[in-house]
């Protein structure tokens, strides 16, 4: 069955462990800024997320791929890139709309989660299992927590959005 990772803000206390984790084990250094999943400091709600690929079914990143360098591994279902076939064009990383795919300029070649095998590094860090590794029919998380955000957004920044609203409509 295909797999993801299920991100559970509120757990997420912003100790990164989970970019070590991953770079470790991903390019063999200490390196937060080659990881494959990030934490998002959101400054005015005082919290933090970790994100990395969602593992979408539309994988916009293997369709707009021109050398087929993105497949879908069989055993967990992630989308991978085959380093010997990618040819580092970044395609893939504008096509992403999460901004998930990343261009490693170490190696001159694109680079994503890959669900480490099925045994991410970053799940079996996270201190606070901030992050799961669930099966694939799971993925409601993402709306939940996005309408919770929407919220957050609206309530902090509920009237100036409404006025800029209607000062767009007036124009």
């Amino acid at each position: 069955m295909a797999k993801f990772l299920k991100i559970i803000p509120e757990r997420c206390t912003g100790c990164m462990q989970c970019e070590l984790a991953c770079s470790w084990v991903q390019t063999g250094t200490f390196a937060p800024s080659r990881s494959l999943i990030r934490v998002n400091i959101f400054d005015e709600l005082a919290s933090y997320a970790p994100y990395t690929c969602f593992q979408c079914d539309e994988a916009w990143c293997l369709q707009a791929c021109p050398v087929n360098a993105i497949a879908i591994q069989p055993q967990t279902g992630a989308k991978v890139v085959i380093p010997e076939a990618c040819v580092g064009c970044g395609l893939c990383t504008i096509a992403c709309p999460f901004g998930t795919v990343f261009y490693d300029p170490k190696v001159s070649k694109a680079a994503k989660c890959n669900l480490c095998d099925g045994d991410p590094a970053c799940a079996r860090a996270c201190p606070t299992h901030a992050i799961e590794v669930v099966d694939a029919d799971g993925a409601g998380w993402v709306e939940s927590w996005g309408q919770r955000v929407q919220k957050s957004f609206v309530e902090a920044y509920g009237a100036l959005a409404a006025e800029t609203a209607a000062t767009a409509a007036k124009a």
